[in-house]
């Protein structure tokens, strides 16, 4: 009888043992999502010596920074619109800034729909997904929350000099039309004067003035209402900044002395390379404001005040980042809590000669990311391609949950656990020249391809007649000065990407 107890004890802690492994290995863990707008890897844990973000290397020590994360498209809409589908946008259907994805796919899926699916509570505040390729700014995408997305009320600018400047110039276009938005921007900007629309702005006011500020103090309030919930979270706070315009309080530009500030190295087109790679306005969006010319190149002091803008909003949205994990500590939900930080592409300060996005070059593709998860991974950082389709997986995988078939992104679980592995040959992006050409590349640990075909994206093709390539080698030439497609030392590199591009059904039916 004694040795019956034993052994009935033995058996019953086993199964009790074995039940609290599952309901661990089941356990839904809450999501920080954390998208900033045209924020590049110019942080101190990608090993950037002058910019100042303690609080985003912080978060870097307890997770995964991924060194070499590929953007799926340099544009904000599309490019919010894949990572939070986990679609590619040949996929998704949104390839520009006017496409709304659930106009042209009406049953898509999102991130935190899918979330809301599996009985977490969904919401937001600030920049998720770009508005324009959503129901409105309202809503942003009424489908993905359980409850309703949140807006605080802040201003753009604080000198008051700029709103009546603004206000006049706008009364002197009413009776114009625009294609764009960016275009009417551009047409009020040079009709207002300097102070119509600057480029930056440094103000000695509080943080909560300017928008980034105003939503994270919102956000806090937010997060401490779905601590008290017995449901999960999926919370997301976007922020605006870095985008243009560089505003942020004083305090944040005083971090820098401008003379410390190096402007980009190699401000040229690269030797072979193809116009196509470069923009028809080769100042683009920056240029719809009042105090940058419509064509460049700008001057040594306007871009050591433009990066140094970049800087100041950079280390103000890194300070506001601190009061979200100093939240999580506050709440003690930090050890229940997935955090993902994402810049939703990269950004152009001025190398090529080109500012802001919009190209398939390294500084528009290239994107940070970093994922931290309660259960802790050995892997610090990592080179392995990855991309921001790969995002709505791995937060599945991380959370206990069911990964969506239909994905085509892959978990990046296996990279948090072992550095020294890949999931992929190379992490794709896309760029359109109009509507009729498209420039597909491929960015390996150490090389990018990119081939331009001429195709009408509208019709959802993936092949088309040839027009150029482009091979940049960044072991030898990471500034991308030589374009070595047509190197015949490099023949057996090109041969590999267009495998990789066969493989993902990408190719050209002739060449011209």
């Amino acid at each position: 009888m004694k040795l019956y107890k034993i052994i009935v004890s033995l058996l019953f802690a086993i199964g009790i043992f074995g039940l609290s492994q599952s309901c661990a290995q089941q356990k839904k863990y809450n999501v920080l999502f954390i998208p900033i707008d045209d924020l590049k890897p110019m942080l101190g844990s990608y090993g950037d010596t002058l910019i100042k973000t303690p609080n985003i290397d912080r978060l870097a020590k307890s997770g995964t920074v991924f060194l070499n994360t590929s953007c799926q498209m340099a544009l904000c809409g599309p490019s919010r619109a894949s990572l939070m589908t986990g679609m590619y946008p040949d996929e998704t259907k949104v390839w520009n800034l006017e496409t709304k994805m659930r106009d042209v796919n009406s049953d898509i899926l999102t991130l935190p729909q899918y979330f809301k699916q599996q009985g977490y509570s969904t919401t937001g505040i600030g920049k998720t997904f770009d508005s324009r390729c959503v129901d409105n700014g309202k809503y942003m995408d009424k489908p993905s929350w359980s409850i309703p997305y949140h807006k605080a009320k802040a201003v753009d600018y604080a000198n008051p000099e700029v709103k009546i400047a603004w206000e006049k110039a706008e009364k002197l276009v009413e009776s114009q039309t625009f294609s764009a938005g960016y275009k009417r921007n551009k047409a009020i900007a040079r009709l207002g004067g300097p102070m119509c629309r600057p480029s930056s702005e440094c103000m000695d006011v509080p943080d909560d003035t300017y928008k980034d500020g105003a939503n994270t103090t919102a956000a806090l309030t937010i997060m401490e209402q779905l601590a008290k919930s017995d449901k999960p979270f999926f919370l997301s706070v976007g922020f605006a900044k870095p985008h243009l315009p560089f505003v942020a309080p004083k305090k944040y530009w005083d971090l820098y002395n401008r003379k410390d500030i190096v402007v980009a190295p190699f401000q040229k087109k690269s030797i072979n390379g193809p116009q196509l790679a470069y923009k028809g306005e080769q100042l683009g969006e920056i240029a719809a404001y009042s105090d940058i010319p419509l064509l460049g190149p700008l001057d040594i002091d306007k871009q050591k005040e433009l990066i140094h803008g970049y800087m100041a909003t950079v280390s103000y949205v890194d300070a506001q980042i601190g009061r979200l994990l100093d939240k999580l500590d506050e709440l003690d939900i930090k050890d229940n809590t997935i955090i993902c930080l994402l810049g939703d592409h990269g950004f152009h300060l001025g190398d090529h000669g080109l500012w802001t996005k919009h190209t398939n070059f390294e500084q528009a593709v290239r994107s940070p990311m970093i994922i931290s998860s309660p259960d802790g991974f050995t892997s610090n950082s990592t080179n392995a391609p990855v991309e921001f389709v790969d995002i709505f997986p791995t937060l599945c995988h991380l959370a206990n949950l069911d990964i969506p078939k239909h994905l085509s992104g892959k978990s990046l679980v296996l990279v948090m656990k072992d550095s020294t592995t890949s999931v992929r040959h190379s992490a794709m992006a896309q760029y359109t020249r109009g509507t009729s050409k498209m420039g597909y590349t491929l960015r390996s640990e150490r090389y990018r391809y990119v081939k331009w075909m001429n195709m009408d994206y509208y019709k959802g093709e993936r092949q088309g007649s040839l027009i150029t390539t482009e091979l940049y080698d960044y072991g030898n030439d990471p500034l991308e000065t030589i374009n070595l497609a047509k190197n015949v030392d490099y023949t057996d590199v090109v041969n590999e990407f267009e495998q990789e591009f066969t493989s993902r059904k990408i190719g050209q039916t002739s060449k011209e």
